[in-house]
């Protein structure tokens, strides 16, 4: 038997920020794509809700990995609401929200892309991306960008969580979000679909957005120096 705590390689008196930091590593690690396995994938994300939401009474059983390396599961306290893995070829998930389709900024240059180009995401559906340059995810009703893909297993740019500062920012090439407040960005940016992920919202159903943007001309002087992402990447 494995608690949620043995699932996510955490202490149980671990705080909510090294809970992230093992869920995002977990999660990586169980990635079918990464040489886990959809029901692996399915059991981090099921441990991690528990232990948000304090549930880590229940135990969640583990059998033994078999020959082909899958784990099995024999029950699980509550079943996750995105039980499949990100990536584009993942199956979508039947729940409310909206669907945001994504694409790494630093991936373009690598193909001679322009963020403008009209086919920019049929060209990026195409080119064999890793999961985590280009793929979708579901984002909950009145749940911020960064945090539905943070949700989903992604470790995306940020520094203040707080609309203070760009490095959260992502270009809108379709869709639409809302956006509570603006201290940061000038109208010029926002009106050509800039936009802070760690407090904008999608109103519609579907989105395209490009992340990691925060490098675009213009938002340098708008960024903290000291951005957890970068020391999380230099870190692992």
């Amino acid at each position: 038997m494995a608690s949620p705590f043995d699932v996510l390689a955490v202490d149980p008196d671990a705080d909510d920020e090294e809970i992230e930091r093992a869920y995002r590593r977990r999660v990586k690690e169980a990635h079918p794509d990464h040489g886990g396995s959809a029901r692996e994938f399915q059991l981090v994300y099921t441990a991690y809700r528990q232990v948000m939401a304090g549930n880590t009474d229940a135990e969640l059983e583990v059998a033994s990995a078999d020959d082909s390396g899958e784990r099995e599961t024999a029950s699980e306290a509550e079943p996750p609401e995105d039980p499949s893995p990100p990536g584009p070829e993942a199956a979508e998930p039947e729940e409310s929200g909206s669907k945001i389709e994504f694409l790494n900024y630093e991936v373009l240059a690598d193909h001679g892309w322009q963020i403008d180009d009209d086919d920019l995401f049929e060209k990026a559906s195409e080119a064999d991306l890793a999961p985590d340059d280009y793929g979708r995810f579901f984002a909950q009703p009145r749940e911020n960008i960064l945090e539905a893909a943070e949700s989903r297993g992604f470790s995306w740019p940020y520094s203040c969580r707080g609309g203070a500062c760009a490095n959260c920012a992502i270009a809108v090439v379709d869709g639409a979000v809302e956006m509570p407040s603006n201290h940061i960005l000038p109208s010029s940016m926002t009106d050509s679909g800039i936009q802070l992920s760690c407090i904008s919202a999608p109103v519609t159903d579907e989105m395209k957005v490009v992340y990691n943007v925060k490098n675009l001309p213009g938002l340098d002087e708008l960024r903290l120096p000291s951005d957890p992402f970068d020391n999380a990447q230099l870190n692992d």
